[in-house]
C-alpha cells in the first residue's frame, strides 16, 4: 500500500518561517514536521511514499533524499505551482498506482495510527462502494475549512442544521477512479470533488478523537513542539 503527503503549499499564514523553509520542514522538536508523519507511516507498515512539492520543494528533496533514514522509499511529484490538493493527487496517479492508496496533509500534527486505514483503503472500489474514505474529528477551536459530518450510515455529508460539526483531518484512504474526473497538471480543489461523491453516496468516513492539530500558525507549530515532547506516543 502507498500513501501520499501532501507538501506543496506555500504557507502564507507561516511566514515570515515559510519565507526560507517550506512548511513541512518546519522544526517539531528535532524532528520536521513532515518527519513525523513518515516515522509513523513507517511504524505502520506503509513504507512506499509519493510527495508532492512546489514553493521551495528542493529543499524538501534534499532534507528527505530516498526516505532511507525514516525506513521509506520517497517518489516525488515536483509541481512547477501549487495545483491544490485535487490537482496535486491527480498528477501523482502515475507514481500512486492503481491500487487505493492513504493521503495525509502535510501540515498536521497527530498520532493517528495509519495501520487502521489498511483494511478501509483495500476495501474501496468496486460496484457501488466508496470511493474515498475521509477521517473526521470533532470541530476543532479555530478555522479548519467547510464543516462535515458523519452520517448514522457511516457516509460523510455537508453538516447542515442539526448535525454534529466535524472537520475533515487531512488524513484520507482513496481509489484512484475518484480522481477520474480531475485533470492532471491543472489545479483542482477537493472540495467539489467531495460533495459530488457525498451526493452519490461514495465518500465514508470515521471519527478520530486522538491528538490532531492543524499546524497553521506560529502558535500552532509551538504546540505542536509541545505536544510532541509531552504527549504524543513515541515511534
Amino acid at each position: 500500500m502507498k500513501a501520499m503527503i501532501l507538501a506543496a503549499g506555500r504557507g502564507e499564514r507561516m511566514r515570515p518561517l515559510t519565507d526560507r523553509c517550506p512548511k513541512p520542514l518546519l522544526d517539531v522538536a528535532g524532528t520536521p514536521l513532515i518527519g513525523w508523519h513518515l516515522k509513523r507511516l513507517a511504524a505502520a507498515g506503509i513504507r512506499d511514499i509519493v510527495i508532492n512539492h512546489a514553493w521551495l520543494g528542493q529543499m524538501i528533496v534534499d532534507a528527505l533524499g530516498d526516505g532511507a533514514a525514516y525506513g521509506v522509499h520517497i517518489a516525488y511529484s515536483p509541481e512547477a505551482a501549487a495545483l491544490e490538493t485535487a490537482g496535486g493527487i491527480a498528477t501523482a496517479l502515475p507514481l500512486l498506482g492503481a491500487a487505493p492508496f492513504l493521503v495525509v496533509n502535510g501540515d498536521i500534527f497527530t498520532d493517528y495510527d495509519f495501520a487502521a486505514l489498511a483494511a478501509t483503503t483495500a476495501s474501496l472500489g468496486g460496484e457501488g462502494a466508496s470511493l474515498a474514505h475521509l477521517v473526521l474529528t470533532p470541530k476543532a477551536g479555530y478555522p479548519t475549512g467547510r464543516d462535515l459530518t458523519l452520517a448514522s450510515d457511516g457516509q460523510a455529508r455537508l453538516c447542515g442544521e442539526g448535525d454534529a460539526p466535524m472537520t475533515f483531518c487531512g488524513i484520507a484512504a482513496y481509489h484512484p477512479d475518484f480522481f477520474a474526473g480531475v485533470p492532471a497538471g491543472q489545479p483542482s480543489p477537493l472540495l467539489p470533488h467531495f460533495i459530488e461523491g457525498m451526493a452519490q453516496g461514495r465518500v465514508s468516513a470515521e471519527r478520530f478523537d486522538g491528538l490532531w492539530l492543524d499546524v497553521g500558525t506560529v502558535e500552532r507549530l509551538a504546540q505542536a513542539a509541545e505536544l510532541a515532547t509531552n504527549t504524543i506516543h513515541p515511534v
